[in-house]
């Protein structure tokens, strides 16, 4: 019994701290409704968030009646995310809508489709929670794993701009809340994916923490000019001590009339001797 209500309690948890997880990318799509445009965001996380969910509500309704918690969350979340990949395919340039398109038809259609023909002709209703739970726990490990794109732009770009805090703090928290409520519930499904994602959304927010305040080192704009000068006045000392020999002395340039009183001067030389 007080197991039942640990459960109850953490899957309760679970989806309050979900739901604001869903709700997080908000301001997001409030600037890029705002500027029209999506900007260096990506479609990828959002897509594959609906994915997801629509796989868990697939996986739930297995469980007889067990899975209620699961189901209600996910349901509300493939509501928000169709709207912020409605929203994104709006705003986005041609190559990102054709890119998500693409992606979407894939993966949330034929994808889903294909995975629901599997289990419901090629297995047993014994071993089909098994196979759903297989196939949850292996896409949610990419779930949690898409991200990286986002943390290897961050530290390549040093800038936190397209990683807000806010996600990666109640993307944490929402995973240890479910790892919690799977253990409660003796669901090796639902808790092993939790693991790797309180993991990745504290790697998340110790990136976030070292880049916010990252500065890089500013270059002194008095350096070069001094160091210009420096080098032009040791190049007059030097020429100014340099001797000059004889035969590069250069003589003033001697005027046509000053020409003519040296030549009369020296005729009247040679007449006189």
């Amino acid at each position: 019994m007080a197991l039942n209500v640990l459960a109850f309690t953490f899957g309760i948890m679970g989806n309050i701290i979900s739901f604001i997880v869903f709700l997080a990318p908000v301001p997001t799509f409030v600037r890029i409704c705002k500027k029209k445009s999506i900007e260096g965001f990506q479609s990828l996380p959002y897509v594959s968030a609906l994915f997801s969910a629509m796989l868990w509500i697939y996986y739930a309704l297995q469980k007889d009646g067990s899975g209620f918690l699961l189901i209600t969350i996910n349901a509300v979340g493939c509501f928000i995310e169709t709207i912020y990949i409605i929203l994104f395919i709006t705003y986005a340039n041609k190559k990102a809508r054709i890119s998500t398109l693409k992606v979407l038809g894939l993966l949330n259609f034929l994808g889903f489709a294909a995975i629901i023909l599997v289990c419901e002709l090629l297995t047993k209703k014994s071993n089909r929670e098994k196979v759903l739970g297989g196939i949850c726990v292996g896409f949610s490990v990419c779930v949690f794993a898409a991200p990286l794109s986002i943390m290897r732009v961050v530290i390549r770009t040093k800038s936190v701009e397209f990683m807000p805090f806010s996600l990666s703090l109640f993307l944490t928290l929402s995973a240890i809340t479910w790892l919690f409520y799977g253990l409660a519930i003796k669901d090796f499904y639902v808790a092993l994916p939790n693991i790797l994602g309180a993991f990745l959304g504290a790697v998340q927010m110790i990136l976030y923490i070292i880049f916010k305040y990252y500065k890089a080192p500013k270059v002194d704009d008095t350096e070069k000019p001094k160091t210009v000068q420096d080098h032009s006045i040791d190049m007059v000392k030097l020429a100014s001590t340099t001797p000059v020999s004889g035969d590069m002395t250069v003589h003033p340039q001697t005027h046509a009339g000053d020409l003519e009183g040296q030549m009369e001067k020296k005729v009247t030389n040679q007449i006189q001797t």
